[in-house]
């Protein structure tokens, strides 16, 4: 047997579960076609199609940037774990926080503590969870991009989904929210 544990399911038919339309088990199917992409294309983009240098090209709602800065700019996840997940990148293309110029993280850190304010204002959160993932190992979807993660939390957010079904309900539509954080977010004078 191979560490994959092949010898298991040696003589037992294992056709894709994509031809199985309607066939019951013990599982409840949560659908999110969006995440397709995602999931075809791999975490790791070759650096030409990098989604945090692709966005700053395009418009803030086709990017769903909600603030641009002079080194770091704000973008809605487009994966989020939940309503109002911002992400806090550099425009630069660096993958590890100690690559980081004094200013991209002086600027990602300011950032960060506005987007918390901001959500705070938007959507009446409780409290948040901040953090990188540095590298693949740790986790970090796009690796190769510095990004950190803002998500806000509420008292009332904890369900059955993240425990049960390994799913997270997104309640808002990804435009209507970063509509809403753009729009509360300060303007410079």
């Amino acid at each position: 047997m191979n560490h994959y544990g092949e010898d298991e399911f040696e003589g037992v038919d294992l056709r894709s579960a994509s031809s199985f339309a309607g066939v019951p088990d013990e599982f409840q199917r949560l659908w999110t076609p969006h995440r397709l992409a995602y999931i075809e294309n791999g975490q790791q983009p070759p650096e030409a199609d990098c989604p945090f240098c692709l966005a700053p090209e395009m418009s803030d709602e086709e990017g769903l940037i909600v603030h641009r800065g002079t080194h770091a700019f704000v973008l809605l996840n487009l994966y989020p774990y939940n309503s109002g997940h911002l992400l806090v990148c550099p425009y630069r293309h660096v993958a590890m926080y100690d690559d980081a110029t004094v200013e991209e993280t002086a600027e990602i850190a300011s950032l960060t503590q506005e987007a918390m304010r901001v959500l705070k204002k938007v959507s009446r959160n409780d409290g948040y969870n901040i953090g990188m993932n540095q590298g693949r190992v740790a986790g970090a979807g796009i690796a190769d991009h510095l990004h950190q993660h803002v998500v806000p939390r509420w008292a009332t957010d904890s369900n059955f989904f993240p425990i049960i079904a390994k799913s997270k309900a997104v309640t808002a539509l990804l435009g209507d929210v970063r509509n809403a954080i753009a729009q509360a977010w300060p303007k410079a004078n």
